[in-house]
């Protein structure tokens, strides 16, 4: 029997949409962005990142053609907006590939804890000297910054 015929449905759920990207952050997965809320009996509940993401289709569409590859076709998709999406549920692996691509996340608890005004992490250098050049980046989550010592712009997903 193969390892992913052995594991539970809600884990060889989450192990096949590991592999679906997020349509306008490639580097990441469904699951490591926290879009994938959770598996109830043969029902997968979504949330996409923001209330008016241009992507929230695009997403369910690539999660139910990799389900439906997966001959999962009877798995139900629900999008929820209740609670709304927060940058906390960003898995640490996430997280590191974000940053790996160029993309700064917020602290871990910044949405708990209203750290919006924390100064943004450089992801190419680390620098916390960093400032924020438009509240508007490549999409709608993000906001464009800059680092002040390695000059380099950058997007910092918006903290909610």
């Amino acid at each position: 029997m193969s390892a992913i015929a052995e594991l539970s449905l809600k884990d060889r759920i989450l192990e096949i949409l590991s592999h679906v990207p997020d349509p306008e952050i490639p580097c990441v997965s469904v699951v490591d962005l926290g879009i994938v809320r959770e598996v109830r009996g043969t029902t997968l509940v979504i949330t996409p990142t923001y209330t008016g993401c241009p992507a929230t289709i695009a997403i369910e569409q690539d999660i139910r053609a990799a389900l439906d590859r997966a001959s999962m076709s009877l798995i139900k998709i629900e999008t929820t907006l209740s609670p709304p999406w927060t940058t906390d549920w960003i898995s640490e692996e996430g997280r590191a590939k974000l940053r790996a691509y160029g993309i700064a996340p917020p602290a871990k608890g910044a949405a708990k804890h209203s750290l919006r005004e924390a100064p943004a992490e450089c992801p190419r250098c680390g620098s916390l000297h960093t400032e924020e050049l438009s509240r508007f980046g490549s999409t709608p989550c993000k906001a464009l910054h800059r680092c002040l010592d390695c000059r380099e712009p950058f997007d910092r997903f918006k903290c909610h």
